[in-house]
Formats: structure tokens, sequence, C-alpha cells
């Protein structure tokens, strides 16, 4: 008997080598995402690269995402306006910088997911890994597990390879979400892989003490559950659902009987878990702070400047609303409260349709309605999982319209114009 070999051809070969040097480039960008202790972070710097690189040889924009880009580089123009309100600039054009530098991620990210929708796996794959570490390292920190762990603490809360928990515990939700999501759709025999990492970010989560990364956790919970059970119709697996759910609920209480009696752990729980603290009823606290910056936004259209709001006060806004008003100015607000409709009121209509990308969307989502509305009492503006979140979901609206457009030629154009899916709904996206 002879052996018949068949050669792929060069080009094939070259096609799946690029295509893999891609994809770990993606992977490893997504991965520094959970690195963040200063400005410039190594993501920044390694995401420049590579948006320039993928620019030159190819990246491509969908006529879906042009909101996104349009409305992202209008905002920061209302930076940019905002600024010359400044007497001085200070560290300002470099935070501005920053925030265009970011915008371009999102638009990266919508715009690469879009062209290979394949990406998904690979970027979720990479934040769940860049998750698990930084979480764990934020445990460590909080324990001592070794000399020099307190790095990874920010008064005396777990912080990971962040400047502040109240990222840190935020950044862990999208990977949290997305685990669980595996654990009620998956099969029972890989419960006991995905239950590990889960439990890794969900103590993440616990010891960041972010009264706003629990909410989110907690808001995000419901959201993917509730969706999760509407839109199936299997009794069987509704029942899965409700079953896993007071099995988890049981075990979340003994476990934090558990932990409430570490030494520390119960009066740093209590004292985060009420809804207010001293520095937000103070005369000049938080809240206060959100009617004078409000009153400011009437007297200055253009904005006071980026970052000054702070310097003035002591402290910034703490509010993503606040914080586009004064830094970004009405032009800037107004761009940014369009997109966030947008993206929400768009998402919301392709959020249950059967695509292979629909989990990776229905993740993104509610994760990103969870950051949206903790935004209302921090800034989020610098977020890089936001603008990630951001991308994840117009990518999921482009391949949507995508797919819509390729519908149409299959069907005659009387039944394309009457079609649901082709007509009304194509008009909405």
């Amino acid at each position: 008997m002879s052996a018949v070999t068949h050669e792929l051809p060069p080009a094939a070969v070259n096609a799946k080598l690029i295509a893999l040097i891609a994809s770990g480039a993606v992977f490893l960008g997504v991965f520094l995402s959970g690195f963040v202790i200063d400005e410039p972070a190594p993501y920044d710097l390694y995401m420049v690269g590579l948006m320039v690189v993928w620019a030159l040889f190819g990246l491509r924009i969908s006529r879906a995402a042009a909101p996104l880009l349009v409305l992202l580089v209008i905002m920061n123009i209302g930076g940019m306006i905002s600024m010359t309100q400044m007497s001085d600039l200070a560290s300002t054009p470099l935070y501005l910088a920053v925030s265009l530098f970011l915008a371009f991620t999102a638009v990266f990210f919508a715009s690469v997911t879009a062209v290979q929708p394949g990406l998904y796996r690979l970027i979720f794959l990479a934040y769940v890994v860049s998750a698990v570490l930084t979480a764990l390292l934020g445990i460590a920190g909080y324990f001592h597990a070794f000399p020099g762990a307190e790095i990874f603490t920010k008064y005396d809360r777990a912080a990971g390879a962040f400047q502040d928990p109240n990222v840190f515990g935020p950044f862990l939700v999208l990977p949290g979400i997305y685990l669980l999501y595996l654990l009620l759709t998956g099969p029972v025999s890989r419960m006991p892989l995905l239950a590990a990492p889960l439990l890794i970010i969900t103590a993440g989560i616990f010891f960041s003490f972010s009264r706003g990364a629990w909410g989110m956790f907690g808001v995000s919970v419901i959201l993917l559950t509730g969706t999760l059970f509407l839109q199936s119709a299997s009794g069987k697996f509704r029942l899965r659902i409700v079953v896993m759910i007071i099995a988890a609920i049981a075990l979340l209480v003994i476990a934090m009987l558990v932990i409430l009696q570490l030494p520390g752990v119960s009066e740093m729980f209590s004292s985060r878990a009420q809804l207010e603290q001293s520095y937000d009823t103070a005369r000049l606290g938080r809240f206060a702070r959100y009617m004078i910056g409000f009153q400011m936004a009437l007297e200055h259209p253009l904005g006071i400047g980026p970052l000054v709001f702070g310097t003035i006060y002591g402290e910034d806004t703490h509010d993503i609303w606040l914080k586009m008003l004064m830094d970004y100015g009405w032009l800037g607000f107004v761009s940014f409260l369009t997109l966030t409709l947008w993206t929400i009121s768009v998402g919301f209509r392709i959020l249950l349709r059967d695509r292979p990308w629909q989990p990776y969307l229905l993740c993104a989502y509610v994760a990103f309605i969870g950051n949206i509305g903790l935004g209302t009492f921090i800034d989020i503006d610098h977020w890089r999982h936001v603008y990630l979140l951001l991308g994840l979901i117009w990518g999921a609206i482009a391949l949507e319209y995508a797919h819509q457009r390729q519908l149409r030629p299959a069907m005659p154009p009387a039944l394309a114009a009457r079609h649901p899916s082709n007509g009304r709904r194509q008009a909405q996206i």
C-alpha cells in the first residue's frame, strides 16, 4: 500500500500562521488588561502597537460599528475643547491621550470581532485567565500570603494588580458572569473545572470590599439568570437554573458565615456594607459635590477641564455623568449619553437572537449595564474593561447587521421587505 500525502499550498499555510499570530496577539492584549497599576500601563503600550500594526495590514471598521467611532471621537473632542478653559494644563494632555486611546480600543475590538467572531471565545478565555491571576494576587495581598504581598492591596482591601480596589472589583464581574453562564448551560461534568476559577473570582470581588462591585455582580447575576430563564422554553432547563441558584445562595451564606469569622474581615465588611459612608454625606462629600457640579455645568457648557474638579474640591466627581460635564463639556456629555442609550437599545434588540456569538453578547451586555449603573457613583471613563465591553457589544451589532444583509438575497424582494428580521428589525439596527 502506498500512502498519499496532501501538502497544503504555501499560501494556506501562511494564512493559518498569520491567523494564529493574530489570535495570540489579541489574547495577550486582553490578558494584559488585568494589570493596570499605573498609566500608561503595559496594556496601553502593547495595544497601541497592536492597533497600529493591525491598521497597517487591513483593519476594517464595519459600517454598523461606525456610530461607536464617531460618538467616542466627538466625546474626546469635547475634552479637548474643555482643556482650553484651563490656565494650567499639567497632565491633562496625557489624560486626554489615554481617553482617546481607550476609545480606539473599543473600536478595535468591535472591528476584529465583527470580522472574526471566533475571537469572542479567545477574548473571554484571556479575560478569565487574567481575572483569576489578578484575583489571586489581590487575595494573597489581603492575607499577606508572602513578603511584599501588601502591594496588591490598598486601604486594607484587595486591589490585585490595579491602582484601586474599586476598579479591581468591577473588572472581575464579566469573567465571573461568563463562568456562571457556562455553569448554568454546560454539562455537569465540566462544573468542577468552572467552579474553581469562579470561586477565586468571587472571592476577589468580596475582598475588594467594593460596594459597587458587590452590587454590580449581584445585579449582573440576576439579569443573566433571569434572561436565561425567560429565553428557554424547556421546563427541565428552568428547573436546573432554579436548583442551581438555590444551591449557590446556600453555599454563599455558608461561605459568608465562615469568612466573617476571620480576623478583621467582619469589621471591614460591616463598615463597607453600609449604604452611606462619611465621605458620601459630609458637607462637601460625594452627594454635595454632585449638586455643586451640576450647577457648575450650567455655568460652564464647555466644561472646566479634565481633572480640574478634583483640584477644587479635593476629590474627583465620582459620577460618570458629572465627569462628562466637567471634563468633556456638554458636547462630551451628550455624545457619551447617546452612545450609552444606543448601545443598550440596539444590544437589547439582538440580545436573544440565536447566533453563535449570542452567549458572549449576553454576558458583555449584562456586565455593561452593571458598569453604567455603577458609573452613577464612580468615574468609569478610564476603565479599560468598559471600553472592551463596548467593543464586544458593537462587534455583535456589526455581526448581526452583516447576518441580516446575507439573508436578504435569499428571499424574493417582496418577501424580504415584509420579513420581520430583514425589514423592521434591520431598520432598527
